[in-house]
């Protein structure tokens, strides 16, 4: 036991005690207190947890599951496009070589790259021998034409004596041959002349139709003749066309006369175009046909030159999906759908051209699906989903 002596004014001596009950019963309050707060705590937390939790289990698992956005497409009217690749070439490609005797290249008028038109000469060929040969069958002609004139003369004067009895008749059929066969003469000397003179104007090679030269083969100081080939080729009206390549299904659905647009490589121009041939039969090996597109003349189309074309087909009613929506695996194209009971499933679909809104679906959806938008990759056959449907 403790005492402690206090002195008071009187003199006095006083003494206080603490005990040891004392501080065991401050210690138990201490523990009441920090005790009583945690219940209450308890009972708080008790307390929120049934005032905030779902009304039954069903809410809580719906709560966690992924929230999906789904689109329904429906069917829209869609102006089908076709595309295809090929290559840039002369819609009438004219071959342009000898047409007479040939012989050595005096100067040759035109390039490539350069417009002409029907009869102008392209090359001009000597012509010395042609020529002298030319005046010979002329000077021949004269000759004839001077024996028939005296062959004229003869029988002239030889019927204005026969009444006199100096000529006989036999005579006078005699002359009469004889100025029928100078009138020959002279009609093959003039034959001979004129096949001369074609044939020396053959020897200018000449374009057969207007158009754009494409191809010069010929120099000056050449020897040509028929067997030398074509010496330049000409576009006829300058016109090209692309030969594009389309697969079978597609070429069923193209028809003569349908507009194209037709951007070669390495340009961003595109050309306007019309189909004006399709091929009647189709490659057994790649399954494709050709389509011929005709396309007025204009600079940038070079012959030779690579192209793709945007063919229009008509329209056809289908259901279109942005790109996000479309997976593909092993097994082709496919989306994921939100089911009965809101469980995924996959659908495979055939797509068709895709389009600035999208792509076409041909075959594999009515449209009346609910269709997941994006994170087709995260979902599995046959998981519960929360869909939220988007505007299409």
């Amino acid at each position: 036991m403790n005492y402690e002596t206090t002195v008071t004014s009187g003199g006095a001596h006083s003494y206080s005690a603490e005990s040891p009950g004392q501080d065991a019963g401050a210690a138990a309050k201490k523990v009441r207190n920090v005790g009583l707060i945690l219940i209450g705590l308890a009972i708080l937390a008790a307390l929120s947890f049934y005032l905030l939790r779902p009304a039954g289990g069903a809410g809580a698992d719906a709560q966690q599951l992924p929230v999906i956005s789904v689109i329904t497409p429906g069917r829209t009217t869609i102006q089908r496009e076709i595309t295809a690749t090929g290559t840039l070439a002369a819609r009438r490609s004219l071959p342009v070589g000898v047409a007479g005797e040939g012989g050595l290249v005096v100067s040759v008028r035109v390039d490539a790259g350069q417009w002409v038109t029907a009869g102008q000469v392209l090359v001009v060929i000597d012509r010395s021998v042609q020529n002298q040969q030319a005046a010979s069958a002329g000077a021949q002609v004269q000759v004839a034409q001077a024996d028939a004139r005296l062959a004229q003369s003869n029988l002239e004067r030889a019927l204005k004596l026969v009444d006199r009895g100096f000529i006989s008749t036999a005579d006078v059929d005699r002359l009469t041959a004889a100025r029928d066969a100078a009138t020959a003469r002279v009609n093959v000397a003039q034959a001979q002349a004129g096949e001369l003179r074609a044939r020396t104007a053959r020897l200018n090679v000449v374009a057969p139709a207007s158009g754009l030269v494409l191809e010069r083969n010929v120099e000056p100081g050449q020897v040509i003749s028929s067997g030398s080939g074509a010496l330049f080729t000409i576009a006829k009206g300058g016109e090209m066309e692309l030969m594009a390549k389309v697969g079978e299904s597609d070429l069923a659905n193209l028809s003569a006369g349908v507009s194209a647009e037709v951007t070669p490589v390495g340009s961003d121009k595109v050309y306007t175009g019309q189909v004006w041939q399709l091929a009647p039969t189709i490659n057994p090996i790649d399954r494709q046909g050709t389509v011929r597109i005709a396309l007025p003349y204009a600079e940038g189309l070079r012959p030779g030159g690579f192209a793709s074309a945007s063919i229009k087909s008509g329209t056809v009613v289908a259901p279109m999906l942005p790109e996000s929506a479309i997976q593909t695996d092993d097994n082709g194209a496919y989306v994921f759908i939100a089911g009965k009971d809101d469980k995924v499933e996959r659908r495979a679909i055939v797509t068709g051209a895709v389009t600035e809104s999208g792509v076409i679906i041909s075959e594999g959806l009515t449209g009346s699906e609910r269709v997941v938008l994006r994170a087709g990759g995260f979902l599995n056959q046959g998981q519960t989903i929360k869909p939220t449907k988007v505007k299409s």
